[in-house]
């Protein structure tokens, strides 16, 4: 058989120049791939620095208004300085007037041991008959109105000073809370701030104690009217600020509240503006506000140090395929250039 040298040649240039041009192509699209890669994660790294960007720009706008609101709440304060002497001479004469009816009762507990206190002022705690006993009911804390003090009878609300139960609200059939609804009497009560530490050998407080103990769930109305509205959520009585009231076997009493003798003194309240704690109130929302984009910076953080962790994995992957390919890369790319020419 006769073999024309011509053609062998020619069949040879053309394996080469096919398998060279497979290889170089081969290398071009993984090089095309991790440049594409590259990109790709270039783009999400500019977003997240973007983002992180107007995020504290955000951030520090919401600094300065906390800054403005803060120094509006202390122009208030200021100003109501002048008026304090007032609230401390009514807070006074409101706990001397609970003390007056509970005397009236020569023969209790409650009265002997108001008798000694005023005999023996400071040291009364001392006394072996007094020792061990933190105080009388009536004169642990405060109510904000005296309608809500009435001689009958989980979890903690987050942030909150007075450690207020975390009840859950009642609710009516449709889901919606009933109307006159002003809370549960065991968190209406303000116990006074020297009294929020006592604490009973287990580490429980007056509020989810003793006070829990008389109140229970107790619900509390604006009117009577309303509070008989809400019959199918009471389950653990309620009364209401005109003396109506229901016991937990379901009793009512629609009396008046001038049958009551010793209450709770009534709280000072608060001579401050309405100003003042409609400032108050957005001081908290923008606080949370500020807790929100902190949250949302420390995540767009956390993506980008993954991204550019990723990124430079990348990279040094696309260095070394550059490296390892490029004495045969030059070579596949002048095998393309002669075909494609």
């Amino acid at each position: 058989m006769h073999v024309d040298p011509n053609n062998s040649f020619g069949a040879a240039r053309d394996e080469m120049h096919n398998g060279g041009l497979s290889k170089a192509e081969s290398a071009v699209n993984n090089s095309k791939k991790l440049q594409d890669e590259l990109q790709t994660l270039g783009f999400k790294i500019k977003q997240h620095e973007d983002n992180i960007k107007y995020l504290k720009t955000q951030k520090d706008n919401l600094d300065g208004s906390i800054l403005d609101l803060q120094v509006t709440l202390g122009k208030y304060c200021s100003s109501s300085i002048p008026t304090m002497e007032n609230e401390a001479l009514s807070k006074s004469r409101s706990e001397n007037e609970t003390v007056e009816q509970i005397l009236k009762y020569e023969k209790s507990a409650a009265a002997i041991l108001c008798q000694l206190k005023i005999r023996h002022g400071s040291q009364a705690s001392h006394l072996t008959l007094a020792k061990d006993v933190l105080g009388i009911v009536a004169t642990l804390g405060k109510v904000d109105d005296e309608n809500l003090s009435r001689p009958y009878a989980g979890d903690f609300v987050a942030d909150d000073p007075q450690r207020r139960l975390d009840l859950l609200k009642p609710r009516l059939p449709n889901g919606e809370c009933p109307p006159g609804f002003l809370g549960f009497a065991v968190n209406m009560i303000n116990v006074d701030s020297a009294n929020i530490l006592c604490l009973t050998s287990s580490g429980c407080g007056l509020r989810e104690t003793l006070f829990y103990n008389l109140f229970s769930r107790l619900q509390v109305y604006r009117t009577r009217a309303e509070m008989l509205l809400a019959l199918p959520c009471i389950t653990d009585g309620a009364l209401s600020l005109d003396g109506g009231m229901i016991k937990t076997a379901g009793v009512f009493s629609l009396g008046s509240r001038e049958d009551v003798e010793v209450r709770f003194p009534k709280s000072s309240g608060s001579n401050l503006p309405l100003e003042y704690f409609e400032t108050e109130k957005e001081l908290t929302e923008v606080n949370w506000k500020r807790e929100k984009v902190e949250e949302d910076i420390q995540r767009e953080q956390s993506l980008l140090n993954h991204i550019n962790y990723t990124f430079r994995i990348k990279k040094q992957a696309f260095i070394k395929y550059l490296a390892d390919s490029s004495p045969y890369g030059i070579q596949s790319w002048y095998v393309v250039l002669e075909v494609r020419l």
